[in-house]
Formats: structure tokens, sequence, C-alpha cells
């Protein structure tokens, strides 16, 4: 019996330390092998990103290079370089800003003098002796240069003559706004630099990197204590393959090539998620091996009475579980019975909110003709006391149209729920903001609106339902009206424009909007009690959806809301169906 004892010890004591011998070679192997694959899985993201952000350099270079030719042949601006009247020059060049995305706009005459600008604090400066004036004024195509400013970093410059008949009237240049890259850039972990080819970092996410050497910047770290140096001396452990060191850290350094001028996109990568991920994966398999030994230690302790254990705990689950199945059974009885009354109140409930959502849309759509239909009454009775019968007579024509208006309205309401499509034909989007526009002309004047508006001189034609898009522009123009009552000098721009897509543009100068997200759902509103449903914006962008576009909003960087609608052109819709 001693010996049988003594041999079931020497037995435990060789499984323990086999145990302990297998962990220690696993965790090795394992350290190199899973430092290897998330060396090379971080180095395949960081190439990834790094393509793409020489992508984005680029895509933005060349999205503005053909900026200042256009800018060049504009009319508006030939014609005052050659008046010298630059009134409306600044007003011009504050129209492209926000579609171009460019830093800023600049018109210069022969002498270098900015006279206009979308900085208006820059007018009047003189820029003769600028090497983006000068290289424009030398040649005849769009020429870029990169200045360094006062305040630090870098401003980039396409600039190009602007002639007329072969005489030479001015220059316009375009500043590309490349510190949206940066910024964008600067939320990654990496930190990245562009190069020009001399190998100035010109662009970087490390502010005090511009302006410097690929090998200055990176010698820029704060002093280390004799414990970071000798640590720093010291191979890495994982055998990491170290490009450089960043604030004594080694970091992973990525190169890609951007065809522009010669500039290069640097990144430095750490392997700080490397280190993590392998720490994390030891840890756990050294985990795993203590439980296992501490498991092993536990099973060559209480293997007598493991059965007996087993036995009780077996029963004592088993009458817990009946006891919970038992409650659950009485439980899920109960419920059937609270759901059978839920899903009638529920039908009853669906009922009463259809049809408050239908009486609050009847009111919200028949406001607007019956406020009209006051305004020409009001106006019938006053011509009729002046003995004026014919011009009465016409303001009882126009109650006449809008009586069949709010038919129409009410017809449309009752088919809401469903996708009118059969009845859509080739409307003049133009047309349809000038009617709009007429309709809501006795509001407009009430309250001293001024209007300024944008119009193509073609037509703009899209597939749609005349009377629902009139609907849209009318709902459009009177919330900017309600936005604009607690303003001294209420102002509605209206643009309407013709690409791939009609755009129409809707802007006031009201307080803008405060919550974008529930803007479009139903009975939201931010008008007083009384004054509005809520329903006016679900409905409009419902009806837009329906001719396959889109409704969306924004606040204005000048202050008010942004409404825009765009729409297929019918062009666009042949070619897309063929």
């Amino acid at each position: 019996m001693k010996r049988r004892r003594i041999s079931h010890a020497w037995s435990a004591r060789l499984i323990v330390m086999a145990l302990v011998c297998v962990a220690c070679v696993v965790v090795v192997i394992s350290n190199r092998l899973l430092t290897e694959r998330f060396t090379e899985r971080t180095r395949g993201a960081a190439e990834v990103r790094l393509a793409l952000y020489s992508a984005n350099l680029l895509s933005e270079l060349q999205r503005n290079s053909i900026v200042p030719q256009l800018l060049a042949r504009d009319p508006a601006l030939i014609g005052a370089l050659n008046s010298e009247d630059y009134t409306q020059s600044t007003a011009r060049l504050l129209s492209f800003v926000d579609e171009i995305g460019a830093a800023s706009l600049v018109l210069m005459d022969t002498e270098g003098r900015i006279v206009a600008a979308t900085n208006r604090e820059r007018l009047g400066e003189n820029q003769r002796n600028q090497q983006s004036f000068v290289d424009a004024m030398r040649s005849n195509i769009t020429t870029f240069t990169v200045d360094e400013r006062d305040e630090g970093g870098f401003s980039f410059t396409y600039s190009r003559r602007v002639d007329d008949g072969g005489l030479a009237l001015g220059v316009v240049s375009v500043g590309v706004d490349l510190a949206k890259l940066e910024r964008s850039w600067a939320g990654i972990s990496d930190a990245v630099m562009v190069l020009d080819s001399t190998g100035r970092a010109i662009l970087s996410t490390e502010p005090r990197w511009r302006g410097r050497m690929e090998e200055e910047a990176i010698a820029l770290q704060e002093p280390q204590t004799a414990i970071e140096r000798a640590l720093r001396a010291t191979p890495d452990w994982s055998a990491l393959p170290i490009d450089a060191y960043l604030r004594g850290d080694g970091v992973m350094r990525q190169e890609v090539r951007v065809p522009f001028q010669g500039w290069r996109v640097v990144s430095f990568t750490t392997f700080q998620s490397v280190r993590e991920r392998v720490n994390t994966i030891l840890a756990l398999e050294i985990m795993g091996f203590a439980i296992l030994l501490a498991g092993l230690f536990w099973f060559l302790s209480r293997r007598s009475n493991m059965a007996a254990r087993m036995f009780q705990r077996e029963s004592a689950e088993l009458r817990q579980l009946n006891v919970r199945l038992q409650r659950e059974i009485a439980e899920r009885e109960k419920v059937e019975k609270d759901l059978e009354v839920a899903e009638r109140t529920v039908a009853q409930t669906s009922k009463l909110a259809a049809l408050g959502e239908m009486s609050a849309a009847v009111s919200h759509e028949l406001n607007q003709p019956l406020a009209a239909m006051k305004t020409y009454l009001a106006g019938a009775r006053l011509l009729i006391t002046r003995d004026r019968p014919d011009e009465a007579v016409a303001a009882v024509h126009r109650i006449d149209s809008l009586i069949e208006r709010m038919g129409a309205i009410t017809k449309q309401l009752k088919s809401y729920a469903r996708k009118g499509g059969d009845s859509l034909q080739p409307v003049d989007v133009k047309d349809a903001v000038l009617s709009a526009l007429a309709m809501m002309e006795p509001q407009l004047r009430q309250r001293q609106v001024a209007i300024g508006r944008v119009l193509p001189d073609q037509p703009v034609m899209i597939h749609a339902d005349r009377m629902r898009l009139e609907q849209v522009i009318i709902n459009l123009l009177r919330n900017a009206v309600d936005a604009t009552k607690t303003t001294s000098e209420p102002t509605i721009e209206i643009l309407l424009a013709q690409g791939d897509v009609a755009r129409l543009s809707v802007r006031d100068n009201g307080t803008g909007i405060e919550d974008l997200d529930e803007l479009f759902e139903p009975f939201y509103t931010t008008k007083q009690p009384g004054d509005g449903t809520g329903l006016g914006l679900a409905i409009s962008s419902g009806i837009v959806s329906d001719f396959g576009g889109r409704l969306t909003a924004r606040n204005s960087v000048r202050g008010g809301a942004v409404f825009e609608v765009e729409l297929p052109i019918l062009g666009a819709d042949i070619e897309a169906a063929e």
C-alpha cells in the first residue's frame, strides 16, 4: 500500500512537471508566431491607410486644379476686371466657395492688388511679389505654389491668369484646403507627414514637424532618463522590426509616392496594438494552463469524493430546475392572458393614431390655401368698394383655383399611404418654383421678407407630379418664413441648379435647426402649439422620395438653415431605365 502511494505521488509530480514544460514551450512559440502575424497584419493595415491618404490628397488637389480655369473664363469676373467695377465680384466668389469647397478665392488685377476675395479682410492687399502671382502672370496655364505662412504651416494655391482677347487682365487664385486632411489624419493612431520633392514636411499630424526634414522632425522628442535610454538600447524581447523611434518608442515606417510634383506620404505606426494583442493571447494561454494545473490538483485531491458530490449537486440542480419550470409555466400562462388584452388595446390605439394623424395632416395642408383665400377675399371686398369689378373678378378666380387645389389636397391625403407613381409626368422645376412663389406672395409681402432667387434660363425637366412638387416647395418656403419671425431683416434665398441632378436649395437667415436627426420625423416641430403639427417636412420627404430624390437639411455657416431637394433630371431617368 505504501509503495502504491509513493508511485501515485511520483506520477502526479511527473505530470505536473510535464505540464509546466509544455506551457513554457507553447508560450515561447506562440509569442514569436503571434508577433510575426500581428506585425504583418498591422503593416498591411498601415499600407492600406497610407494608400487612402495618398488617394485623398491627390483627389483634393485634382478637384481644385480645374477651378482657376473655370473662374478665369467667368464673364462676370472678366467684365469686372475690364470695367474696374468690383462691387459684385466678392459676392460672385462667395457664391462659388460653398460648392467648390476651396479654402479661399481671390481675384487680383494686373498690379497684384486684391480686388475681390471670399475673405473680405484681404481686400486691398498687394500680392505683386508673391510667387503665385508672378508664376501666373508669366504663364498661360494653371500654376501651383506652396507658401509658408507666418503663423506656421503652409498654404497651397492654384493660380491662373485672366485673359480677354489676348490681353492679361489679372489673376484668379484658389486656396486648397489641405488642413482638413491633417485634421482627419490626426484622429488615427498613426503619425503622418507629407514631404515635398526636397524632403521638407509640408503637411503633418504633428504641428512641430511642419517645415522640417524627416530626420530633423523625428529627432524632436523630450529628453530621456537613464532608465529609458537603457531600455531603448536593450533588444526588444518580442523581436519587433523597429524602423524608427518616436518619443523613445519603436515604430513602423511606411512610405508611398504621390504622383504630384514628387510628393511623398510617410506614416509611423506604433507597435502598441501588436504588443497588446500578443500579451492578451499569452495571458489567456498562461491562464488556461494555470486553470488546467489547478484542475489537475483538484482532481488528484478530490477524486475519492467526486461521485458523491456530483450526485448531490445533480439532485439539487434537478429540484431547482423543477421549481423554476413550474414557475415559468405559471408566468407564461399569465403573459398569454396579458398579451390578448394588450393586442386589443394596441388595435384600438392604432385606429385612434391613424385618425389623429389624418386629421392633423388635413389641417396642416389646408391652412396655406385658406390663408391665401382670406387675403384674396379681403382684397376683393376692398376692390368692390372702390368700384373695380374687373380686378375683383380676378381675385375670385384665384379663390376658385385655391378651392380646386384644396380638393386635390384632400384627394391626395386619402391615398397618402399608397405610392403614387402612376400619375408622374414631365415637370419644369423652374415653373413650379415660380408658381409656389406666386402662391406665397401675400404672406411674403405681409412679413416683408426679402426674396433672392437664382434660376437658370433653360427649363429644368424632371419626372414628377406638378401639384405635389409645388406642395413641397410651399412647405419649405413657409418653414423659412416661420424661421425668420425673430429676424430684423428676414431673407430667403432660392437657388435652382441643374447638373447630374436637379438641385433646389431654400436658405433662410433664421435661428437654424437644433435637432437634425429628428427633423423629418412625423409630429416633430419646434413651433409654438397651434402654429404647426410637425407633418409638413415628413410629408415633403415622402413626396420627394416618391419622385426618386431626397430631401436633406443642414445649418449654414452664415447662420440659418438650408433645405436641399435633389431630383433626377428627366434625361438621367431615361438613361438609367435603358
